[in-house]
């Protein structure tokens, strides 16, 4: 059964991949993987496990308990209590962007951007990234940024090459800063890392791991990309004023850069810090559009963007961290690590003793 787990997570892993080729969304087989995978967990039985002492200790505090309640009542759970977390991140944050967008107040940032050639455009996206997930986490910079690429790219397949080289920028710019990761806000919480330590030291490999494939990139990217067709709405007719967009814009952005903050000051999950600035945002737009009649505020308040939300995308992380997460609390990754530990080191003693 332990092996067989290896091979079920495998095939479902390959079955995400290939989800163009297959026709099948990435989004159902994480959910039928999680699924399968918890249903093996519980059906091997304590045995498979490579390390029982969590088990029993919650024998011995729980007495009359069996494997199944410890599956069930703890160690599931657990992982669905950490995975929720990021769940109610990323619904928060997705929430923000969608209603700063529905207020079309991403314009002010990409009405500031002309170029359309699309190395010029490659640069200028990927520095915004990169400086935006300093102050900001790499996940909701991501967010944002894919968000202003839909204003800016037209054609799905550049938004998508555009799209991993944002990811590539806003994991680069969150490492060197000690608010723009999950890992370094641990850190720096934890006091392994210093502010000005982990900037100094880390800010150059941080600009080299995004400059080298921005370089490469330059060399064979060629071409202008198309703009999407902005479509001009009467006056009279559009549901917002340029207040209501700078006001919701200011506040979305301010609620995103708050929750690093928040997390920094009250040691709170950043999903709380994220909710609160989704409440602010929900009540002030309730406020802004009140007069308004049914139609006009649907997509302008966040009981409408709710019905926008990528639900899907939520769901695949729900499946593939659950499938993950059963990994985990059987001991595969914990043996994963130890053997890469065991070769990295031993590769280390073997180019040693070649250079000598």
């Amino acid at each position: 059964m332990f092996i067989l787990m290896i091979i079920v997570f495998i095939i479902g892993y390959a079955a995400i991949a290939l989800e163009h080729p297959l026709k099948i969304n990435k989004t159902a087989s994480a959910l039928l993987l999680a699924v399968i995978m918890w249903v093996l967990f519980i059906l091997s039985g304590s045995d498979i496990l490579v390390n029982s002492d969590a088990l029993n200790a919650f024998l011995k505090e729980n007495l009359n308990s069996s494997f199944t309640d410890w599956v069930t009542h703890h160690e599931l759970l657990e992982h669905l209590g950490e995975i929720s977390e990021i769940l109610f991140f990323l619904l928060g944050a997705m929430t923000i962007v969608e209603l700063v967008d529905s207020h079309e107040g991403f314009n002010i940032i990409t009405d500031k951007i002309k170029t359309t050639k699309k190395v010029k455009l490659l640069w200028i996206i990927c520095f915004i990234s990169f400086f935006m997930s300093a102050v900001l986490d790499n996940l909701t910079t991501s967010i944002v940024m894919i968000a202003l690429l839909r204003k800016l790219i037209e054609d799905q397949k550049d938004r998508w090459f555009f799209a991993g080289m944002v990811i590539i920028a806003a994991n680069s710019g969150g490492a060197w800063s000690p608010i723009g990761d999950v890992t370094t806000i641990m850190l720096w919480i934890g006091g392994h890392v210093t502010t000005v330590n982990i900037i100094v030291k880390t800010i150059v490999p941080s600009l080299f791991s995004v400059l080298v494939p921005l370089c490469i990139l330059s060399f064979f990217m060629k071409g202008q990309v198309k703009r999407p067709i902005k479509v001009e709405n009467d006056s009279s007719t559009d549901p917002t004023t340029n207040i209501e967009s700078n006001i919701v814009f200011f506040l979305g952005v301010g609620a995103l850069l708050f929750v690093p903050v928040f997390k920094t000051f009250t040691h709170l999950p950043p999903y709380l810090g994220m909710l609160g600035g989704l409440s602010i945002l929900w009540i002030v737009t309730e406020i802004l559009h009140k007069s308004k009649n049914d139609d006009e505020k649907s997509n302008l308040i966040v009981a409408g963007v709710l019905r926008k939300i990528d639900t899907p995308s939520i769901l695949f992380f729900l499946g593939i961290l659950l499938a993950v997460a059963v990994l985990q609390s059987i001991g595969h990754l914990n043996l994963l690590a130890i053997n890469l530990d065991k070769y990295v080191g031993n590769l280390y003693v073997i180019n040693v003793i070649m250079y000598l």
